[in-house]
């Protein structure tokens, strides 16, 4: 039979697996019925076919939890919609733990899944033997148990979608192979294929594996890698109870579910081994990679320890395929930032079954409003940054990332493959120092400074880890005298031009037509006043901005603000950040160095605060802003880098005659917390207002031709005070540490959640930022009434809320 392709579609869908398949079917729910999904070869037939078919709810995030949820909701109906058997069903997980720290994390996670509206409980052995009666329990600790996560068909439930699309309008063809995606004017126009071009409005690429070539031809850096994924199918087993729940022990790397009378079992393992560097064969379809009974034998001999029966039963299939996986183990949504009208929906590391629902829901959202719909920072895939979409990144990388599923998710954890990528010039002048180096989007930074006599590498924990003590003494230099951060990862984008100045006043919330000299900060809203960015502006000269944001930002930022400039305007955007290093020196002893350092007048007076100005130091010309992130006195300097080294030196040699210290992004991030400041992708998102957020002071209400997002806010405005709020925290008991999600309560009820914690080194205890609602408004009077409690682990721990911060809430120290 001869195949017809339509020469149009309003979008184009390129991948006939799970998730391409829910797009089609959530874009003729949301009434966009074009829709042309273009599979090379069958439906299923790239690594939906082999998926376990795990349908899991709780995940890292609320919004990625919501996204969870809803699939979950969905399958539940989605055979009695289509009529296509999907074999769905809700017979719950339970999650195992073999030591006190993974118990720790489980009931952390329990906290995080009562703070999302997820049904969890808590359960010890004797409950877990009666939910799972042929486990072996040695050496279990606890668990946890969610009723509603459960398993499905992953092959009967895409053709539900398939087929729910279908009966919606959408047309889907099997066997047409997409050679290339069609690009005019940066925007994607259609595909190509042998049968001859389609024109599309829009190009979703959701071709799994195949997604990383077919970005790169059109020059749109998609950073995913396929990887060796193991499992086994036993032969049938007598009187196997067929209700048990999907049953995962993370510390053996193992998960199980039974299957139609048979137990499969697979593995997410410590070090796992890439595949298809090279290119994914074109014709791959339906296919296996070879069984490595070695690679697989350490899983078999654990599993069978936990399990006994499995070593009195046959095991039918050793099965071998491979998964596409991302550098941080988090899928790639959304609009690209190389192509416009060209979505992605790929890199699902493993999960995309669980995942597919939630994924196009909001994929179609997104074509349909043009917009985010929900916070997906954590997915978007502007996030990542274009060299790690090289090939051997990935690699490297895709080595680790596999086994992170179910390594332990420790606080600060840090990478150990695919290291070094960015480093700023003062590298190796830090690690001589004793810098123990973090990494951030691929940049290499100190994130603390090992003492003399300690070792400098991380020991891990939920409670207070080894750089603690040395952390305590960086906050120390930052109260006390003056200590020196390496600020180089900071993006920078000059803009130029003599529309400049109008350009970025429409972009910003704040006024940035200003006195040279001035900095402003300020937000980038979205139509519905949401924040898409919290940043700094610095006017240099009339027609001459400096924008700094931060490294995880570089690539997000960059696209919405060239994306943004108005047409006609006469303004030119060029990404400065390599091309200048930023060191920062904070603390009340930063003035009389920089005075040394320069020999200028640079008191409050001469220099005073939110300002920039060109300075000397040794024989280069420095740019220093009055500005801290620390909440001290503080000046960051922007250095060109072929000066940074000197200026390095010169600043470290004066700085001996005032006890200058070395600290890095730990120290950084507790003063931080301490004063209150908002860290965009952790408090701040672009669902959340800026008069929700307390940054209103940020915006211009009445400054000629408004900005982006203004209308949305007013309406906002007139809400007083707002019915959702970010607020400082603190425990009273300061050996409990707060991270992220943590529920807020209020007499026993869940009013809020943790965005952001930390230990505060210079206060002495354990600080936080959080959202928290309350019908009638949430006041300072409100949080004056007290009763609040912050959930960590499953204890309720006493907490004091307030909208100021509680490090000098008046700002004299850094203002003075």
């Amino acid at each position: 039979m001869r195949i017809e392709l339509p020469e149009r579609a309003e979008v184009v869908v390129i991948g006939g697996g799970a998730v391409g398949c829910s797009i089609a079917y959530h874009l003729t729910r949301a009434g966009i019925t074009d829709v042309l999904l273009l599979e090379r070869r069958q439906l299923t037939c790239g690594t939906t076919w082999h998926a376990a078919g795990l349908v899991g709810q709780l995940r890292a995030t609320r919004n990625l939890t919501e996204l969870a949820k809803y699939t979950s909701e969905l399958f539940a109906g989605l055979e009695a919609e289509t009529g296509q058997a999907t074999g769905f069903r809700q017979n719950g997980s339970l999650a195992l733990a073999l030591h006190d720290e993974r118990f720790e994390e489980l009931k952390r996670g329990a906290s995080m899944a009562r703070n999302f509206g997820l049904e969890v409980e808590v359960v010890g052995p004797a409950d877990i033997r009666s939910r799972y009666p042929i486990l072996d329990l040695t050496g279990v600790v606890g668990g946890i148990f969610l009723p509603k996560d459960g398993q499905t068909d992953p092959v009967g439930t895409t053709l539900a979608l398939a087929k729910g699309a279908r009966m919606r309008g959408a047309r889907i063809v099997e066997g047409v192979e997409v050679d290339r995606i069609l690009v005019a004017n940066g925007r994607a126009v259609g595909v190509r294929t042998p049968l001859g071009e389609v024109r599309a409005e829009v190009v979703v690429l959701a071709a799994g594996m195949w997604s990383h070539a077919l970005a790169r031809a059109v020059g749109v850096h998609l950073p995913l890698h396929a990887a060796e994924h193991f499992y086994a199918v036993t032969e049938p087993i007598a009187d196997l109870p067929r209700d048990l729940p999907v049953l995962r022990v993370p510390d053996e790397c193992t998960y199980y579910k039974e299957d139609a009378g048979r137990l499969l079992f697979g593995c997410f393992e410590p070090e796992a081994r890439p595949w298809g560097m090279d290119g994914i064969p074109r014709d791959f379809a339906f296919d296996t990679l070879p069984a490595d009974l070695d690679h697989f034998a350490p899983i078999l001999e654990a599993a069978s320890r936990r399990l006994p029966l499995l070593g009195r039963v046959g095991i039918a299939t050793f099965f071998n395929g491979p998964e596409s996986f991302t550098p941080d183990n988090r899928y790639l949504v959304g609009e690209t930032a190389e192509v416009r009208g060209l979505f992605v929906a790929c890199g699902m590391n493993s999960i995309g079954i669980q995942s597919s629902g939630g994924v196009g829901k909001v994929v179609a959202e997104w074509i349909q409003k043009r917009r985010m719909p929900v916070d997906l920072l954590d997915v978007d895939v502007r996030r990542l940054q274009p060299f790690q979409a090289t090939r051997r990144y990935l690699f490297d990388r895709t080595k680790e990332s596999l086994g992170l599923l179910y390594a332990m998710h420790w606080p600060h954890r840090q990478y150990a493959t695919a290291r070094g990528a960015r480093r700023s010039p003062f590298h190796d002048r830090l690690l001589a120092a004793g810098a123990v180096m973090g990494e951030v989007a691929g940049f290499e930074r100190p994130n603390w400074f090992a003492l003399p006599g300690m070792e400098r590498e991380y020991r891990y924990s939920y409670g207070r880890q080894n750089w603690y003590v040395a952390a305590a003494r960086e906050c120390a230099a930052v109260r006390d005298r003056v200590a020196l951060f390496d600020l180089s990862s900071f993006a920078k984008f000059l803009v130029q031009g003599p529309d400049a100045c109008r350009a970025l006043d429409r972009i910003c919330a704040n006024d940035v037509d200003v006195p040279l000299g001035r900095i402003v900060y300020t937000p980038w809203l979205n139509e519905a006043g949401g924040m898409e960015a919290d940043l700094t502006v610095t006017r240099l000269a009339e027609s001459e901005f400096l924008i700094v944001t931060s490294a995880a930002s570089q690539l997000r930022d960059l696209t919405w603000l060239r994306r943004h400039l108005p047409a006609d305007a006469r303004v030119a955007v060029t990404d400065v950040t390599s091309g200048l290093a930023v060191l920062g020196l904070m603390g009340p002893g930063a003035r009389a160095l920089l005075a040394e350092l320069c020999g200028e007048d640079v008191s409050d007076t001469a220099f005073p605060f939110a300002t920039s100005r060109l300075l000397e130091i040794g024989y280069a010309e420095v740019r220093a802003h009055r500005i801290s992130y620390v909440g001290e006195l503080g000046y960051e300097l922007y250095v060109p880098s072929e000066f940074a080294l000197h200026v390095f030196e010169r600043i470290v040699e004066a700085g001996a005659r005032f006890d200058l210290a070395f600290a890095g992004m730990h120290a950084l991030n507790a003063c931080r917390v301490e004063k209150g400041f908002r860290h965009y992708g952790h408090d701040l998102g672009p669902e959340d207002t800026p008069l929700e957020a307390g940054l209103g002071f940020t915006v211009a209400w009445d400054k000629p031709g408004g900005f982006i997002g203004r209308d949305a806010l007013l309406a906002l405005r007139e809400a007083k005070p707002p019915r959702r709020r970010l607020v400082c925290l603190r425990l009273a008991d300061p050996t409990k540490l707060l991270y992220h999600d943590e529920p807020i309560r209020k007499d026993g009820r869940i009013v809020g959640a943790v965005s952001s914690g930390s230990f505060g080194f210079r206060l002495g205890g354990s600080f936080g930022l959080g959202w928290v609602e309350h019908p009638a408004g949430v006041s300072a009077e409100w949080l004056a009434t007290g009763g609040f409690e912050v959930e960590v682990a499953c204890e309720p721990v006493a907490a004091t809320l307030q909208l100021r911060p509680f490090y000098d809430p008046t700002g004299q120290r850094m203002r003075g």
